[in-house]
């Protein structure tokens, strides 16, 4: 059978038996109980993550309130801080290097029944000008020698919109083929699985099918758009996301979350005077026509596009795509919907749909960039339960894990 490609399409949601799962010492790192239905274990599966970041695929397979059942047993990415901060939420062994002069070394690959993660999209996006003959556009042929090489049934691979539209995902589907691995893509977008952001991405999914069954994809959606006639929920809002939080602290990064990384930036006069100027749901349309001597002339002279450089997000609505420079509204639109500000490291986090408990390490810097590169957690759950159906198929359905469950926050904010 040819490999596929299909596009999402709203299909009733399948709804496993939950894992029933206790958290570690370590936040995020869930630890299976047998299961008291039918007196049978459920199994836990083995991933590999490469390109991993600091973990939001990985999380949304591990962690119980996204899918549970599977544990990391390898992680690989070139980014130190990410993959500490993926070790310290998630376990596992871990190795910092490029993924070709890893395989370079012929290291000794664990076996594994899925490997997840998504190669570099700036190849592929739509901010790279030059993406002809960019290496990172190849990529993802490692990542499939690592999917040989340690045995998987399965794979899950990730990366930026564009990719679907691209000669490159031909190549990716005739190289997994060879292989002995089927496939489906499609784009998704994160809000219909209950991230609170309108993140589009394709998604590639591949299967022996001489060892398991063809998975159910897209994914059933979880979310939809208030404006479609469906018994599903909204999609999430920045509001129900960031709205209990209180006013940012210091600008330093602090020790107990939320605050840890609900810290603000100290503005010169002209940028709050910038900020000031757009009103709720506005943008650089808005600030030249309010404050034109404050406009900056590049802005005036390009008349058309980029209608969310320095907006406002609206609190009814799911943030746009979170990148790795949300704290620089210029890149986007990244102001709060009603202070002036742009959103805080928190904010960020919360609207790529990470859980308060998960902790980041690095600067800043590196923390921003680690949330603005992740898969949000939710999406990554809802394909974790579709690859655990199919590697796990007794499995009945179950009304326990409801569709509109969502990830509470755990730390209440302080007041102010």
């Amino acid at each position: 059978m040819a490999s596929t490609k299909t596009m999402p399409s709203a299909i009733a949601r399948f709804q496993p038996e939950p894992v029933r799962q206790r958290q570690t010492s370590k936040p995020g790192v869930p630890v299976p109980r047998p299961s008291t239905k039918q007196g049978r274990r459920p199994k836990t599966f083995k991933i590999i993550d490469l390109f991993c970041g600091a973990g939001g695929m990985s999380l949304g397979f591990i962690d119980a309130r996204f899918c549970g059942g599977f544990e990391c047993v390898l992680a690989v990415d070139n980014d130190k801080a990410a993959l500490a901060t993926h070790r310290h939420n998630l376990g596992g062994k871990v190795v910092c290097d490029n993924i070709e002069d890893w395989l370079k070394n012929n290291p000794t690959i664990p076996r594994a029944d899925v490997v997840i993660g998504g190669p570099p999209c700036q190849g592929f996006s739509l901010l790279n000008k030059k993406r002809a003959g960019d290496h990172r556009r190849a990529l993802w042929e490692p990542y499939l020698d690592v999917v040989q090489r340690c045995g998987a049934k399965l794979f899950v691979m990730e990366n930026v919109s564009e990719l679907y539209r691209s000669e490159e995902l031909s190549l990716i589907e005739r190289y997994a083929k060879k292989r002995g691995f089927k496939t489906h893509a499609a784009i998704l977008n994160t809000a219909d699985y209950g991230a609170p952001q309108t993140r589009k991405r394709t998604v590639i999914v591949g299967w022996r099918a001489e060892e398991v069954s063809e998975p159910v994809f897209p994914p059933p959606q979880t979310h939809a758009a208030p404006n479609r006639e469906t018994t599903l929920p909204a999609w999430r809002t920045v509001r129900e996301t960031i709205g209990d939080l209180g006013k940012p602290i210091g600008t330093n990064i602090g020790t107990k979350p939320p605050y840890d990384l609900h810290f603000g930036r100290n503005p010169i006069p002209t940028s709050l005077a910038r900020y000031r100027a757009v009103p709720p749901g506005g943008n650089r349309f808005d600030l030249q026509k309010n404050a034109p001597s404050l406009t900056p002339a590049c802005w005036i002279k390009k008349t058309s596009g980029g209608t969310d450089l320095f907006g406002r997000l609206w609190w009814d609505r799911p943030s746009v795509t979170i990148r790795t420079e949300f704290f620089k509204p210029e890149k986007g639109r990244y102001l709060h919907p009603s202070e002036h500000r742009p959103i805080t490291h928190r904010e960020a986090a919360r609207l790529m749909g990470f859980p308060d408990d998960f902790v980041f390490e690095g600067t800043k810097t590196e923390i921003a960039r680690q949330i603005g590169n992740a898969v949000p957690p939710a999406l990554a759950g809802a394909l974790a339960l579709v690859v655990r159906k199919v590697l796990d198929p007794r499995q009945p359905a179950s009304s326990a894990r409801k569709s509109t469950r969502k990830v509470t926050h755990l730390a209440p904010p302080l007041a102010t």
